[in-house]
């Protein structure tokens, strides 16, 4: 996957983020994918190409700040619990614009999907359809506690060395998520009240065996926005797209079929 950058604006600062299209280049519609919160553009492998030229669309993939080959996190930056507000409500819109996607599809797992959710919400009229995968849309122990177990292997085990691969700076990436979520001030997040100004049609996978997660993120979302569908895949940890890649293929290609404008 060839990859380049483009700038942006984050709190006044320019960034470079690192972007990637694939699929079918030609197409009209576009899929934007949201990566999770230790994700980047190479960590999603060949799964948005196989998807897109399955769907007859071009997708975007790109490395949020301080991921991938995304300008780093300063190691004294520290992200509040309104990190993924700024990703849906000012950085993301500034991609789009800058490569001029109008009304894309959004493909989002993890924190990624809870950022696709918020900049649906915040623009109902800017997507045509959302798919969550994984997504959160409040905290639960089960989240914090698994959170914790990912800095206990990052710190004395081989994470470090295994994310190094997908991360210029792997210390940006890790600890911009880790410290964030594991944060006391973001207990109490929540973007539930958002999910009923979701007007696209939404669908929400997740596995059962989800480690970061109970069902009912993904129930709550399917409940809570306006044309909400669900999707509950068994022997499916936090990764559908990798663990069951596809069963979500064959329904999100029945969801974006359905839902064609």
């Amino acid at each position: 996957m060839t990859t380049a950058h483009i700038k942006v604006k984050r709190n006044g600062r320019d960034i470079a983020i690192e972007c990637a299209w694939v699929g079918d280049l030609n197409a009209k519609n576009t899929m934007v994918f949201l990566h999770e919160g230790l994700g980047s553009v190479a960590m999603w492998k060949d799964f948005p190409h196989e998807l897109c030229t399955r769907l007859g669309m071009r997708g975007l993939v790109y490395s949020r700040y301080g991921y991938g080959k995304s300008t780093p996190r300063p190691p004294e930056e520290r992200w509040d619990p309104t990190f993924m507000h700024m990703e849906a409500q000012n950085v993301l819109p500034q991609v789009l614009a800058a490569l001029k996607i109008n009304r894309p599809w959004l493909f989002g797992h993890s924190d990624g999907a809870s950022i696709a959710l918020i900049y649906a919400a915040t623009l109902p009229q800017a997507v045509p359809g959302v798919i969550a995968v994984a997504p959160h849309v409040f905290v639960e122990p089960i989240a914090i506690e698994s959170i914790e177990v990912a800095r206990d292997l990052y710190v004395r085990s081989g994470l470090r060395e295994k994310l190094s691969k997908y991360h210029t700076d792997v210390d940006s990436a890790f600890w911009g998520w880790n410290d964030a979520w594991l944060s006391p001030e973001f207990r109490d997040w929540n973007v539930v009240d958002a999910l009923p100004h979701i007007e696209a049609p939404t669908l929400a996978i997740q596995g059962e065996d989800d480690e970061y997660g109970t069902s009912e993120q993904a129930e709550t979302v399917a409940r809570e926005t306006q044309r909400g569908e669900l999707l509950l895949i068994p022997n499916c940890k936090h990764s559908p797209h990798r663990d069951q890649s596809e069963i979500v293929m064959d329904a999100v290609e029945n969801f974006v079929r359905e839902n064609a404008e």
